[in-house]
C-alpha cells in the first residue's frame, strides 16, 4: 500500500474515533508521530486536488448563480460528472469586476490564474437593465453593444488606444444576462500582465450614434446588487494529466489512480481477503461504499459543493476459476491459473481493484474569493474487477 494512503487511512481512523465532527483535527493525538501522519495526509490530499495549501476562509458568501447552475449541469448531487464532454477544459473560474465604477469600464484581477493554465475561452457576463427613461425606439429596435480592450498609448499619440473584442446587436427593451467572448484580451493579459488595463463598453445606434446610457444600461458599481455585477468567466485547462484506466489491444487494463484518500479504519493490505460472517467463506471481489466527508476533513469553509462524495473501494477475493462477473483481464486469468496449478513459486492470486473510474467536480472559493469549478479525474471507483 502506498505511503500516502497509509497516512490517510490513519487520519480517518483518528477522525472516526473523535466525538466532534466540526473540527476533526483539533483532537488529533498530540504526539509527534501522529502529527507527522496528519500533516502528510493533508498535504497529500491537497496534492490530489492540485493545491499547495487550503484556500483561506473569508466567511460565507453567495457564489454567482451562473457557477451554481454550471455545477448542477455538469455534476450530479454527489459531484460525479454526468458527461465529460459538457465542460470545456477542466477548470472554470469566475471573477467579479474590481473597479466597481458607475462608468461602463471593468477590470479583473487574474493573479490567481497560473501562467501554465491554458485559456480556452473567456466570457464577459453583463446584466442588461431595463431602460431608465422612455425610449424613442419601438419595441423591435436594436442597438449595437461593443466591447473594447483599452491598450497602452503609443509615444506619439496621447489618446487612449482600444481594440475591438466583440460586438452584438441587442434589443433596446430587453433585460437579463448578456455574454460576450473576449478570449484574445485575456490571453494577452496572461502573456503580459501590464496590458490588463480595462475593458470599455460602447453602445451605439445602428447608424453609429452614441446611445444615452439611461436607455441602454448594464448593472455596474455599488448601487446594484452583487448578483448582477459584471463577471469574467474563464474556461481553462490546468494541464493535469488523467490516469484513467485504459484498455490496450490485448484487453489488459492498468491503473495509476492515487487511491483517494480514505479507507476503512480496519484497513488491511491490498491482498487481504474479506470473510463473510457465515461459515468463514471469502467474499468475492466487489465494490463497497467509501464516503469522503469534506466537513470531517475540515474543508467545509471553502468548498461550496459537494459536501462530500462516495469514492467507493474494491474489496474481496479473486479465487480460481475467475468468472466473467469478476471482470478479469487476460493477464489476471493467466495469473490465476499459474497460482492454482502452483507452476511458479511466489505467484499470488489476482487483486480486486477498480477497473473503471469516474471524475468528480468541486465548486469552491479560492484565496481571492473567486469561485472556481474544477473537474478531477479518476476519483470514483465505477466498478471493480480482478486484475
Amino acid at each position: 500500500m502506498r505511503p500516502f494512503l497509509i497516512s490517510l487511512c490513519a487520519l480517518l481512523c483518528v477522525a472516526a474515533a473523535r466525538p466532534s465532527p466540526r473540527h476533526p483535527f483539533n483532537d488529533f493525538p498530540a504526539d509527534s508521530e501522529s502529527e507527522e501522519v496528519r500533516s502528510a495526509a493533508i498535504k497529500r490530499l491537497l496534492e490530489v486536488f492540485g493545491m499547495g495549501d487550503p484556500p483561506a476562509v473569508h466567511g460565507h458568501k453567495q457564489p454567482p448563480q451562473y457557477m451554481l447552475d454550471l455545477y448542477n449541469t455538469v455534476a450530479d448531487v454527489d459531484g460525479v460528472t454526468r458527461d465529460p464532454s459538457l465542460l470545456e477544459g477542466n477548470t472554470v473560474r469566475s471573477f467579479y469586476d474590481r473597479l466597481r465604477s458607475e462608468q461602463v469600464e471593468f477590470r479583473f484581477n487574474l493573479s490567481s490564474v497560473a501562467k501554465t493554465e491554458k485559456i480556452l475561452t473567456a466570457e464577459l457576463h453583463l446584466f442588461k437593465l431595463r431602460p431608465q427613461a422612455t425610449p424613442t425606439f419601438n419595441r423591435h429596435h436594436f442597438c449595437q453593444v461593443s466591447i473594447y480592450q483599452l491598450m497602452e498609448s503609443s509615444r506619439s499619440n496621447s489618446t487612449q488606444e482600444k481594440k475591438l473584442l466583440s460586438a452584438r446587436l441587442l434589443p433596446v427593451h430587453s433585460s437579463g444576462w448578456e455574454v460576450f467572448t473576449i478570449t484574445p484580451a485575456v490571453r494577452s493579459w496572461m502573456t503580459e500582465e501590464g496590458s490588463n488595463l480595462r475593458l470599455h463598453v460602447v453602445v451605439q445606434t445602428l447608424g453609429g450614434s452614441q446611445v444615452d446610457l439611461k436607455l441602454i444600461r448594464f448593472a455596474s458599481g455599488r448601487h446594484h446588487h452583487p448578483s448582477k455585477q459584471p463577471m469574467l468567466v474563464l474556461f481553462t485547462d490546468d494541464g493535469r494529466q488523467s490516469a484513467t484506466l485504459e484498455s490496450s489491444d490485448s484487453g489488459e487494463s492498468t491503473s495509476t489512480l492515487p487511491q483517494f484518500p480514505m479507507s476503512s479504519p480496519s484497513s488491511r493490505s491490498a491482498r487481504s481477503v474479506d470473510y463473510s460472517e457465515d461459515h468463514g467463506v471469502p467474499k468475492p471481489c466487489q465494490r463497497l461504499p467509501l464516503y469522503v466527508d469534506f466537513e470531517e476533513i475540515g474543508w467545509s469553509g471553502w468548498i461550496v459543493s459537494p459536501r462530500g462524495y462516495n469514492a467507493y473501494h474494491c474489496k474481496g477475493s479473486c479465487p480460481f476459476p475467475l468468472g466473467q462477473n469478476m471482470r478479469p483481464t487476460n493477464h489476471a486469468t493467466v495469473q490465476s491459473i499459474i497460482n492454482a496449478l502452483k507452476l511458479v513459486r511466489g505467484i499470488e492470486t489476482p487483486c480486486c481493484v477498480p477497473d473503471k473510474l469516474h471524475s468528480i467536480n468541486l465548486l469552491y472559493f479560492d484565496d481571492d474569493e473567486n469561485v472556481v469549478l474544477k473537474q478531477y479525474n479518476d476519483m470514483v471507483a465505477g466498478s471493480c474487477g480482478c486484475h
